[in-house]
């Protein structure tokens, strides 16, 4: 799991690659009432317990991810990994959904979170990245050069090539 851009930039012009279908996940929290602290803390601390577990069992399905100010972007191999992961009662997240769910019919709304899940057919994405280190889907997958038919967005859509970006 990458939390933050790191690694040397390169000069090459790239394109991520990631074999067959995936799942984009993005998850968030929002502090409505910052002094009830016992309601947000205990959801703010729980993150990184999952995010460890993930980390140290690859099969889980979960291929990279990072955040992006107080967004989590995570890469699945499959909707159905995701939605294992989150309902396994041997796993970190199923007791922490179950006590924020408890804490938050308490706290009138003193934390509120959100997630967002997409199903990406394989092929259906476009990534380019200039002067960068590994980022995003270029580290939950491998990175390419971006040239011949990956040279445009279309390209790399796998639509026609057009002539310039």
């Amino acid at each position: 799991m990458t939390n933050n851009q790191t690694g040397p930039a390169t000069s090459q012009r790239l394109a991520a690659e990631i074999e067959g279908d995936f799942v984009v996940f993005m998850i968030g929290m929002r502090v409505n009432k910052l002094w009830k602290v016992s309601a947000w803390l205990p959801v703010f601390l729980a993150m990184p317990r999952m995010l460890g577990e993930l980390a140290k069992h690859p099969e889980l399905g979960l291929l990279g991810g990072r955040f992006a100010g107080g967004t989590l972007i995570q890469f699945w191999r499959s909707a159905e990994q995701l939605n294992a992961y989150a309902q396994a009662r041997q796993h970190v997240h199923l007791p922490a959904w179950r006590a924020f769910n408890q804490k938050a019919r308490q706290s009138g709304g003193a934390v509120g979170i959100w997630h967002e899940t997409y199903r990406v057919a394989a092929g259906q994405y476009e990534t380019v990245y200039v002067d960068m280190p590994a980022f995003g889907l270029g580290r939950a997958g491998k990175l390419v050069e971006a040239s011949g038919r990956r040279r445009t967005a279309a390209g790399r859509m796998g639509g026609q090539v057009a002539v310039s970006e």
